[in-house]
């Protein structure tokens, strides 16, 4: 099976995000975990999850480099730069300077950067992003604690960024068509262009916005722009049908929920979960400490964990509460905090039987996933959009890494009932 769409993605939800995305339109997918050290798994498209997004920007671009090396040299055709879709970067980087270096590996001198994904309700309009109706700065995108956004006009936002020119494919354009957007980037190429924000506000717009892209070394963007990535494979005799591309083992073991993410969206689970399951809300701001609130919730849960319904454990907060964590400890030592004690839970939960875990939050999602030991995922069905089941090897387990933003309210009870 050869290797068509090599990927690098700078946080580990993204990732599975991406690689449900793929699997979904029929490429099989595996994601691994860092920068390979050894030869990659067979398969249609390989997914590199970094943990790169609040990295200092010089370790991004290094770690980024070395993941599209050992792509490269497994034969990929293509490189995808993921990114989230509220394209969650501060003006130092990290989209910016990553895309520059890959560019230039790639020996290119032109890419599309386009986050959209209206499934989960990102839309791109006049270069403006969108989540559901509200710009993104008015989102609550705004109080992020590492990635604050508070500029929508996403060519502003990534010309902060780069020293490249930056440009806009508009609405008009992406009208009509997969041609037409095409020829809108050739003449932005060749105008000095380095990158185009494309706008995007249906599905049918990520897919010709592909399809005008099939032939470009570097892709960048969040998961929704994969979506006609397939076909243009597929139509190249490189594809053949994989209607199992989402297979995975049976699955077996208790159940469990674990987040971190302090989105409105997380929020609004944890507190839908409150009312249906056992949930421990940890007070982070009063135990300032990683092992003691690992013990805590080890502490709480036994006797509760069952293979029927899950237990649902939160490090999350409102926007007051992590900016009075981050006044006390940092900002960087707040999260840490966060991660570390998250995935101590993590591991007592797996050592107690917990064979199914939901993990909410990009960086909880990446220090539980090192803190189990897994080294790459085979992704399955999709729960809610950008939300697959994993199978984790070698921990074999199941494992669903729900990037902060995304999931119906209910996500953390009805991702048990599709696995």
């Amino acid at each position: 099976m050869p290797l068509l769409l090599g990927c690098i993605a700078d946080d580990f939800t993204g990732a599975t995000d991406l690689a449900s995305m793929l699997v979904k339109n029929g490429m099989a997918t595996v994601q691994v975990i860092g920068v390979p050290t050894g030869p990659l798994p067979e398969a249609d498209a390989i997914v590199i999850a970094l943990k790169s997004r609040t990295t200092p920007a010089r370790e991004a671009i290094a770690e980024s480099l070395a993941a599209a090396e050992a792509l490269l040299a497994a034969g990929a055709k293509q490189i995808f730069f993921k990114y989230c879709s509220t394209f969650d970067s501060t003006d130092a980087g990290n989209i910016g300077p990553v895309a520059d270096a890959l560019l230039k590996r790639l020996g290119a001198g032109f890419a599309l950067a386009c986050p959209a994904f209206p499934a989960n309700g990102r839309s791109i309009y006049q270069g403006h992003l969108f989540a559901g109706a509200h710009l993104l700065n008015e989102s609550g995108m705004e109080n992020h604690p590492l990635t604050p956004m508070k500029d929508a006009n996403l060519v502003r936002v990534l010309s902060r960024q780069t020293e490249g020119a930056v440009g806009l494919v508009p609405f008009s354009v992406v009208e009509q068509g997969s041609q037409a957007i095409r020829q809108a980037m050739i003449r932005m190429a060749e105008g000095g262009r380095r990158y185009a924000i494309v706008d995007a506000v249906t599905d049918g717009h990520l897919v010709a916005i592909g399809e005008a892209a099939a032939h470009h070394p570097l892709i960048t963007g969040g998961s929704g722009i994969a979506m006609g990535l397939p076909a243009n494979f597929r139509a190249a005799g490189l594809l053949p049908e994989r209607p199992d591309a989402a297979a995975l083992p049976p699955a077996k073991g208790m159940c469990a929920v674990l987040a971190g993410s302090c989105s409105r969206a997380t929020l609004g689970q944890i507190g839908f979960a409150r009312d249906h399951a056992p949930t421990l809300e940890l007070d982070v701001l009063a135990t300032p400490d990683a092992k003691a609130l690992a013990a805590q919730a080890l502490d709480w849960v036994e006797g509760k964990l069952s293979a029927d319904h899950p237990v649902v454990i939160a490090a999350s907060a409102p926007p007051e509460k992590v900016a009075a964590l981050q006044a006390k400890l940092g900002r960087d030592a707040a999260g840490a905090l966060v991660e570390h004690a998250l995935a101590a839970v993590a591991q007592g939960l797996v050592a107690r039987g917990v064979g199914r875990l939901v993990v909410a939050g990009g960086e909880t999602s990446g220090a539980v996933v090192s803190a189990l030991g897994v080294a790459t995922l085979r992704i399955g069905a999709e729960i809610d959009p950008g939300v697959p089941w994993t199978y984790a090897e070698p921990a074999n387990i199941h494992l669903a890494l729900k990037s902060g933003n995304f999931g119906a309210r209910d996500f953390f009870l009805k991702a048990f009932a599709h696995v």
